[in-house]
C-alpha cells in the first residue's frame, strides 16, 4: 500500500487509538511513516506486531508519532525499514511512546537508523534492541532538540554510520540509561555513543565494549 502523505499501512489522527494485536505491517510506503503514521494525540497499543519493509520518503519508514502521540509497544519487532529520518521509528514534537521488549533491525536512514527522536519526544525503552541498523549519523538512535528518553536494559549491537554516533548519537539531548550494552558499533567518531552540543547522557551500569571508530 502507498500513500502520497501519511500513514502507508495505517493513518491514525485525532486522538484515534486502536488496539492491534498480532497484526503485520509489511511493503508499505508514504512520505510520514510508511507502515503506521500516528498523529494528534493517537496512541495506539500495539503488541507483538511487526514492520517490515516499509518506507518513507521523509520520516518513519516503520513508524510516525507527532503531536504529543505516544503510542504503547509491546514485543513489536522493526526489520528492513528505511526513511530519511528514523528508519525504524521517528518521534517528533512531544511524542513520547513507551516501547518494551522491542526490537529494532537492519533500519536505515540518513539521520536515525534505528529510532529518531525530535522536539521534546522522550520515550521509554525497557529491554529493547537494536541491531544491525545503519546511517550517516546516529546509527542505533539518534536524540535530537531536548529528546531526552529513559533505556533501561537495552542493548545496542553491529550498528554503523558513515559519520558520527554508532550506537547513539544525543545532540542538546539528556538521555538517562541504566544496565544498557553497546557493543560492536562503528563511528568516524564516537563508536558506542556520541554528545554533542553541551548535552550528554546519564548511564548507571552501562558496558562499552569493542566499538570501534574509523576516522
Amino acid at each position: 500500500n502507498s500513500a502520497y502523505d501519511d500513514g502507508g499501512g495505517m493513518y491514525n489522527d485525532n486522538s484515534s487509538s486502536p488496539t492491534l494485536t498480532n497484526c503485520t505491517f509489511t511493503s508499505n510506503s508514504a512520505d510520514y511513516g510508511g507502515g503506521m503514521s500516528n498523529d494528534s494525540a493517537s496512541s495506539p497499543t500495539l503488541t507483538n506486531c511487526t514492520f517490515t519493509s516499509n518506507s518513507a520518503y521523509d520520516d518513519g519508514g516503520g513508524m510516525y508519532n507527532d503531536n504529543s502521540s505516544s503510542p504503547t509497544l509491546t514485543n513489536c519487532t522493526f526489520t528492513g525499514n528505511s526513511a530519511f529520518y528514523g528508519g525504524g521509528m521517528y518521534n517528533f514534537s512531544y511524542s513520547s511512546p513507551t516501547l518494551t521488549d522491542c526490537t529494532f533491525t537492519s533500519n536505515s536512514a540518513v539521520l536515525g537508523g534505528g529510532m529518531y527522536n525530535y522536539d521534546f519526544s522522550s520515550p521509554t525503552l525497557t529491554n529493547c534492541t537494536f541491531t544491525g541498523n545503519s546511517a550517516s549519523y546516529g546509527g542505533g538512535m539518534y536524540n535530537y532538540d531536548t529528546s531526552n528518553p529513559t533505556l533501561t536494559k537495552c542493548t545496542f549491537t553491529n550498528n554503523s554510520v558513515t559519520n558520527n554516533g554508532g550506537g547513539m548519537l544525543n545532540s542538546t539531548s539528556s538521555p538517562t540509561l541504566t544496565d544498557c550494552t553497546f557493543t560492536g558499533n562503528s563511528a568516524d567518531y564516537g563508536g558506542g555513543m556520541l554528545n554533542y552540543d553541551g548535552r550528554a547522557a546519564t548511564l548507571t551500569d552501562c558496558t562499552f565494549t569493542n566499538n570501534p571508530v574509523t576516522n
